[in-house]
């Protein structure tokens, strides 16, 4: 009887686990990058929407992606301009290369000079080694100055050499360093008003202001708001560990209905909030922070005429068909037993974006 041949040396069990090891490390980097782009496609469907103007601004950006300008990112707090920032980014040749911030909020001129720039050994106290600033790890990729209108005249000054030569020192240094980087900025701010009053360099502003791009405010693109509304849902219900299928339509009638100072950050909170404090699978207007309690329509004034109160129903009519219709305008006008031209124009004298 044959006897079957075994292997001269098997393999060492700390060999085994390594490569065990190895494997499965391999697997849960492999699924992080999965997660990560997932996370990544779900926030960009933030700066997706049904209205006119954020369709405009997205193609846009679209547009601005696939060249080498200046974008200047302005309008509101919490309107999404640092999506707008990584969608161009990312939709643009650059988008294997580094992605990096510069908030100049609540840092000193010094800071933020070794912030952007970096610095060499010994430049000032403190300074043990040389550091890299951020201009310099974003080269090959894209760099967002966030609150632009914020900065000093004098670090505009440095900025704008900057933008013109595309090199820069170091802090305590002499040598000129040359990177290729896309500039983005963005602010809230109203930089032409600042350029008038001489808080903001005319000639930094003109260089930044290359392609402009204004995110509505949620005010402006109210359709997209059950969009919105139920992406937080889904994303707050989830990290809360409960089950919350779908928002009442009362609740979403009370969201159509409100202006939202805050834009899509105040509803991304509203909507935690209700997630977080709420009880049922569905969120109720109850669940709403306090502020959305009350009528919807004849809260804002005590003495409206008969015609305003009309339009004010009406208008409220409208908002909740397109919140039921998720911001569908021909569903929302079948819903009313509307002809669609009919619809659009009463949206337009009830003056809903």
């Amino acid at each position: 009887m044959n006897s079957i041949p075994l292997p001269s040396r098997l393999p060492e069990p700390d060999h085994v686990n390594l490569v065990v090891r190895k494997a499965l490390e391999r697997q849960r980097l492999k699924r992080g990058v999965e997660i990560l782009s997932e996370e990544v496609e779900e926030r960009y469907r933030l700066i997706v929407g049904e209205s006119p103007k954020m369709k405009l601004a997205v193609a846009t950006a679209r547009k601005a992606a696939a060249s080498k300008a200046t974008v200047l990112l302005l309008g509101e707090s919490g309107t999404g301009k640092e999506l707008f920032a990584r969608f161009i980014h990312n939709q643009s040749e650059r988008a294997n290369r580094p992605f990096i911030a510069i908030n100049s909020v609540g840092l000193s001129k010094e800071l933020l000079e070794s912030d952007l720039f970096g610095h060499e050994q010994g430049a000032f106290t403190g300074a043990h080694k040389m550091k890299k600033g951020k201009i310099e790890l974003a080269n090959g990729g894209t760099i967002i100055f966030d609150e632009i209108g914020d900065i000093s005249r004098e670090m505009q000054a440095k900025l704008l050499r900057f933008l013109q030569e595309r090199e820069f020192e170091r802090v305590g240094g002499v040598t000129p360093i040359c990177v290729d980087v896309r500039v983005i900025a963005a602010t809230n701010r109203d930089l032409g008003a600042a350029v008038k009053s001489g808080a903001f360099r005319d000639d930094l502003y003109h260089r930044l202001n290359v392609v402009a791009i204004t995110p509505p405010p949620l005010r402006e693109r109210k359709e997209d708001i059950p969009i919105l509304a139920h992406y937080f849902l889904r994303k707050f219900s989830t990290a809360a560990r409960r089950i919350v299928t779908r928002i009442s339509n009362e609740a979403q009638a009370k969201m159509m209905a409100y202006d939202w100072p805050g834009n899509v950050r105040e509803l991304a909170n509203a909507v935690e909030h209700a997630v977080v404090l709420g009880t049922g699978a569905v969120i109720e207007a109850t669940d709403l922070p306090p502020r959305f309690a009350g009528d919807s329509f004849l809260s804002s004034s005590e003495n409206l005429s008969y015609r305003d109160g009309v339009n004010a129903a009406r208008k409220d009519l409208v908002l909740k068909a397109l919140c039921k219709t998720y911001g569908k305008r021909a569903a929302a006008a079948r819903l009313l037993g509307l002809e669609t031209k009919y619809f659009l124009r009463l949206m337009k004298s009830l003056q809903i974006e």
